[in-house]
């Protein structure tokens, strides 16, 4: 279509004709990230193969030092006089080896059932009682076999680097250089690799406190890990893909409420998102214009909202609509039977799509204020010479100018609201129930069926099940509306 095709459209039709080619983009942006893993799927089987070919040649031409650190960590380096490096090495080879053989190894062997024995009863003659002796723990074994599993890793990293280590020690002396000692290896990192030593800490933080228990979580979706199968009293075992059957085909009812509860989700953050985006951006222009007096009044008017806490204002604001609450009772005095704002499913959707742009439009104005001060004024006394009113203005200058600007943010506010915990729970709590659906409610989220799967029905395994189809639906979306955005085509100019 040429441009002048496309600008003579009525705006319906433009955003019908956007929609559509976003639609049909679709099959082509996969196509581009399933090219993109493969990329990465092959540069990862090359680095391996490399590794491995570079694990041989070291161990061929390496003297008889370097041959030892493959066995024994660190010789390469305490038999050159680097002995407190080699020595950290060594200990670090020992710890391995003394963890894996006193507890790493049963836990890798209890991990392909994830415990055998329950807790049983024995008679004590001695004490004339019954004792209960402890069995295995699944969840503990699961935990525990991934910490080794992650352990591995770590030393074969540790290991691959000592090799090297020891390699380059070789050719370093070689060469007839002097090697560092510990002293000077400190200095190194308060110097060339300051980056080392600031980052090595908070990477170990995001691994054990964040990768670790998400790898944990991911397993437990894979297991049959709920209310009847609670360790040390019962034992859960592996399902497979059971749980993600479950949800989309196998059990009606979990199917059922995925696919409600997944419409919903969408619906919800497409209105929360763009609901807040457009009416703050209208109110920001609105006070910006020229000619508004007191226009920081009416700024920190709203900016007071933001002040109060945002779960103090959504628990009034439930109190408030609450079958008798001060709203209903109000309207009883004026003899207008009360509203059911959240108790009905219908309503209850409308009024948390309502209370989530009172809340949330002070944010977008504040967002939206400095971005529109930015638009070059030449455009608008250009548009007003060629007759453009407010209207075409704000549809051909000023919302493509914002869109191309905050398309991540745009993202980010989506992604964000189909996991927007705080104002569906603590508002409507999920309600009202529904018999059609599973432990769940009308305007229950993904995220608020996760939470109530977990906490009242320890549901783990479902729960988990939900929280990958979360991410997968949240990272592919992200993904797919960010590359086809003119936030990253033309990253450098706007047109």
């Amino acid at each position: 279509m040429q441009y002048i095709d496309y600008v003579s459209m009525s705006p319906p039709r433009r955003l019908a004709y956007r929609l559509g080619k976003g639609i049909r983009s679709i099959p082509q942006g996969l196509k581009k990230a399933g090219v993109k893993v493969w990329s990465l799927l092959c540069r990862t089987g090359r680095a391996v193969k490399n590794g491995v070919k570079d694990y041989v040649t070291m161990f061929r031409d390496g003297d008889f030092k370097t041959r030892l650190s493959y066995i024994f960590m660190g010789s390469g380096c305490f038999l050159r006089g680097q002995v407190v490096k080699g020595l950290l090495l060594l200990f670090i080879e020992a710890a391995f080896i003394v963890y894996m053989l006193s507890f790493g190894l049963a836990q890798l062997a209890l991990f392909p059932s994830l415990g055998k024995v329950l807790k049983y009863e024995v008679w004590n003659e001695e004490l004339q009682i019954y004792e209960y002796v402890q069995g295995d723990n699944s969840m503990l074994i699961l935990l525990f076999s991934v910490l080794t599993i992650f352990i591995i890793f770590a030393f074969l990293a540790v290991y691959i680097g000592n090799i090297r280590l020891a390699y380059k020690n070789q050719l370093e002396v070689a060469k007839g250089h002097k090697l560092n000692n510990i002293l000077m290896d400190f200095r190194d990192l308060l110097d060339k690799k300051l980056h080392v030593a600031f980052l090595t800490l908070p990477s170990l933080g995001v691994l054990v406190f964040t990768i670790l228990p998400l790898v944990f979580m991911i397993l437990i979706a894979f297991t049959n890990y709920d209310k009847s199968h609670q360790p040390p009293g019962s034992l859960f075992t592996w399902v497979g893909l059971l749980n993600f059957r479950n949800i989309f085909w196998v059990n009606p009812v979990q199917s059922a409420t995925f696919v409600g509860i997944f419409q919903w989700t969408v619906i919800w953050a497409f209105f929360a998102t763009f609901s807040n985006y457009i009416l703050g951006m209208i109110l920001a222009l609105m006070i910006n214009k020229k000619g508004i007096k007191l226009k920081r009044m009416w700024r920190t008017i709203f900016v007071v909202t933001i002040a109060v806490p945002q779960f103090v204002t959504l628990l009034l604001m439930s109190r408030l609509l609450a079958e008798q609450g001060a709203v209903n009772v109000l309207l009883g005095y004026l003899g207008i039977a009360p509203v059911q704002f959240l108790t009905s499913a219908t309503l209850a959707r409308i009024t948390v799509i309502v209370v989530n742009i009172w809340v949330g439009i002070p944010y977008t104005m504040l967002i939206t204020s400095g971005i529109l001060m930015n638009i070059p004024a030449d455009l608008y006394e250009s548009a007003r010479i060629d007759g453009a009113g407010p209207v075409k203005s704000f549809t051909r200058i000023t919302l493509p100018y914002m869109l191309f600007v905050t398309t991540p943010y745009l993202i980010t506010q989506f992604i964000g609201n189909m996991n927007n915990f705080n104002v569906i729970y603590l508002l409507t709590g999920g309600g009202p129930l529904s018999l059609d659906y599973y432990q769940a409610g009308k305007t229950d989220l993904l995220v608020t069926w996760l939470y109530k799967l977990t906490v009242n029905q320890q549901d783990y395994n479902l729960a988990s099940a939900i929280g990958i189809i979360i991410f997968l639906i949240s990272a592919v979306l992200s993904l797919i509306v960010y590359n086809t955005s003119s936030s990253a085509k033309k990253e450098d100019t706007f047109q």
